[in-house]
C-alpha cells in the first residue's frame, strides 16, 4: 500500500512548526529539532529539501534560523509532500507507462492513476493554515477541557 515515508512525515512536522510561528522570529534548526524529537542532521536535510522547493528561507545572523517563504495559507500539503516524497503514484506505471507492455490497454493502470489524482487532490486542498487552525482549535479545546 502507498505510504508516506519518515521524510515526508517529518518534513510536514517541520513545515507545521514554522507555520505555527509564522510572522515571528526565525527558528533555529536546533530548536525545531529539539521540539520535534528529530536529529539536527536529519532536520538540516529536510530543511534543505524544503528550501530548494522554495517553501522555506534562511535568515543569517545571531538571531537567524528558518522561516516559511510564503504565508501558510499559500502552501498546500502537496507543495510540501511532493518534494520530500517524489511522485505519489501507487504503482510505477502511472508515471512511467513505458515500463509495461500492457500500459495502453491496462484498466488497472487507470484505477491507479485515479488513486494518484485523488490523493494529490486531497493534499492540494489542505493548506498549512488549515493545519494551524486545527492545531489551535485542538489546543484551545484541550485547555477548555481542563478549566
Amino acid at each position: 500500500m502507498m505510504r508516506v515515508s519518515t521524510k515526508g512525515r517529518y518534513g510536514l512536522r517541520v513545515a507545521l512548526e514554522l507555520a505555527l510561528r509564522y510572522g515571528g522570529s526565525p527558528v533555529p534548526v536546533r530548536e525545531i529539532a529539539e521540539n520535534q524529537g528529530i536529529s539536527e542532521k536529519y532536520m538540516e536535510h529536510l530543511i534543505s529539501i524544503l528550501k530548494n522547493a522554495g517553501l522555506v528561507k534562511s535568515v543569517r545572523g545571531a538571531k537567524g534560523g528558518y522561516v516559511l517563504s510564503l504565508p501558510p495559507s499559500r502552501i498546500t500539503l502537496l507543495d510540501i509532500i511532493k518534494p520530500l516524497e517524489g511522485e505519489l503514484s501507487p504503482v510505477e506505471c502511472v508515471d512511467n507507462p513505458g515500463i509495461c507492455d500492457r500500459s495502453s490497454t491496462c484498466v488497472a493502470r487507470d484505477i491507479w492513476r485515479r488513486v494518484k489524482e485523488r490523493v494529490e487532490g486531497i493534499l492540494r486542498s489542505i493548506t498549512l493554515q488549515d493545519l494551524v487552525d486545527e492545531h489551535n482549535r485542538r489546543v484551545s479545546a484541550g485547555f477548555m477541557y481542563y478549566i
